[in-house]
């Protein structure tokens, strides 16, 4: 079936974080073709928890701070900065972007975006990355496949095959199956309506940290309608926080309310309804200043580019901007990496 025309003009136009900009002529001459221009992301970027799978030790200024960088634009600056190839070329481990998952997936975006094809950025849970069926905090693309008339899941981190290696990949990067990773909401549904247990979703299992379970997918949640409505945050930028603190029981009051909005973002979800839920809701529109709680370099108060809507004005439906207030107790802190 055919992408719902509003939803292709929406997910095929620059957000203010994926629009690369005066950079934009960098994109000349790459092709078109999703899988490829994942591998292009690929060979640009490296995790910065993939010191070891490269034997390379990164620097420790790139390490604290290459990942800092919101938009695409100034991630681009940094790339094309330590080297002037073409972004076609593959870049030398020591001249790469040192990001997270959520750099590649919004690279990714980007470019999709910038050839006409609808993509958005989904935050989820993948299961692929360790051997014990924890189900890891991770970002991915999602775009429109017209061919098959539906939406498919790519992570454009898993677009090199020598490195598929490293994680536990039996599938095509460019169609990531739904349950080998599950957006935010899908991960909550589980945990609530279908048994899963809370303890393998998150940052780290249990006995590693304090950032997992119903807290953290609930955060995640969060992240992923923001995502969808193209104000694609860092996964450390925090707003609205439930009260309590990491590895502590949600409220009750907390639960139920996640039990309403995860079906928004869950499946084939209405983009109409998504933006509604986002647009009207104070406690999770994303304001004009976050918390971020940057794993390095601690927590600031950051106030984030405007997009389509004046400062102080109030988000029509088409923007990509709002100004709710905080509704909640500011401790639960996510350190996401």
């Amino acid at each position: 079936m055919p992408a719902h025309p509003d939803a292709v003009a929406f997910y095929t136009t620059q957000s203010t974080f994926s629009d690369p900009g005066e950079l934009a002529s960098h994109y000349a001459g790459l092709p078109s073709d999703p899988a490829q221009l994942a591998r292009v992301v690929r060979d640009l970027m490296v995790h910065r928890g993939e010191a070891e799978l490269f034997r390379h030790i990164h620097p420790t200024d790139r390490l604290h701070h290459d990942a800092e960088s919101r938009y695409i634009d100034d991630i681009l600056r940094i790339v094309v900065g330590r080297s002037a190839a073409p972004l076609s070329e593959p870049r030398a481990v020591g001249d790469r972007f040192v990001g997270v998952c959520r750099d590649f997936a919004l690279l990714h975006c980007s470019l999709l975006r910038h050839h006409g094809i609808p993509a958005r950025v989904r935050s989820g849970f993948a299961d692929y990355f360790r051997a014990d069926a924890f189900h890891c905090d991770h970002v991915v693309t999602e775009y429109w496949d017209d061919r098959r008339g539906t939406w498919l899941l790519a992570d454009p981190q898993l677009a090199d095959p020598a490195l598929h290696h490293a994680g536990h990949v039996d599938f095509d990067p460019m169609d990531v199956p739904r349950d080998r990773f599950l957006v935010a909401g899908e991960a909550w549904r589980a945990i609530r309506e279908g048994g899963a247990d809370r303890r393998t979703f998150g940052l780290h299992p249990p006995e590693e940290g304090p950032f997992w379970g119903e807290r953290f997918v609930a955060g995640n949640i969060r992240l992923d309608l923001a995502a969808v409505n193209k104000v694609e945050t860092l996964l450390w930028d925090v707003w609205s926080e439930d009260e309590g603190k990491p590895g502590e029981p949600l409220p009750e009051s907390s639960r139920a309310f996640y039990d309403r909005v995860a079906p928004v973002v869950s499946g084939d979800f209405s983009v109409e309804a998504a933006r509604r839920l986002f647009t009207e809701d104070d406690v999770l529109r994303t304001p004009k200043t976050v918390t971020c709680y940057a794993p390095f370099n601690g927590p600031s108060l950051v106030t984030l580019r405007q997009g389509q809507c004046s400062a102080g004005g109030s988000v029509p439906v088409t923007g990509e901007w709002g100004h709710g207030s905080s509704t909640g107790a500011p401790v639960a802190r996510y350190r996401r990496s």
